[in-house]
């Protein structure tokens, strides 16, 4: 099972228990069902989010400099320039 197939199986199975528990179907407190089970939709989306903007600052927050990579990068467009004028394109200067 791939992890987009393994992604859909837990959500329908989620939004299914949602569906249950909202049409009354599984039965809960009135206090519950009336209060909690409405707004779950909202405090999931917004949980989700804040997951979302963590990761996204964490990823920010550790952020390498890696000047081995950049070095790379630049021999890499030499190379690609050198390639590209053995074909007779024009790119311009170094």
């Amino acid at each position: 099972m791939t992890r987009a197939q393994q992604t859909i199986s837990i959500a329908l199975l989620l939004s299914s228990l949602y569906l249950a528990i909202f049409t009354e179907i599984i039965p809960l407190p009135e206090k519950v069902q009336t209060e909690i089970v409405p707004v779950i939709p909202f405090w999931a989306l917004v949980s989700f989010g804040s997951y979302l903007l963590f990761k996204l600052g964490w990823g920010v927050f550790t952020f390498n400099d890696v000047p081995d990579a950049h070095k790379e990068l630049l021999g890499q467009i030499k190379e690609a320039r050198a390639e590209l004028r053995a074909k007779g394109v024009d790119v311009g200067e170094d």
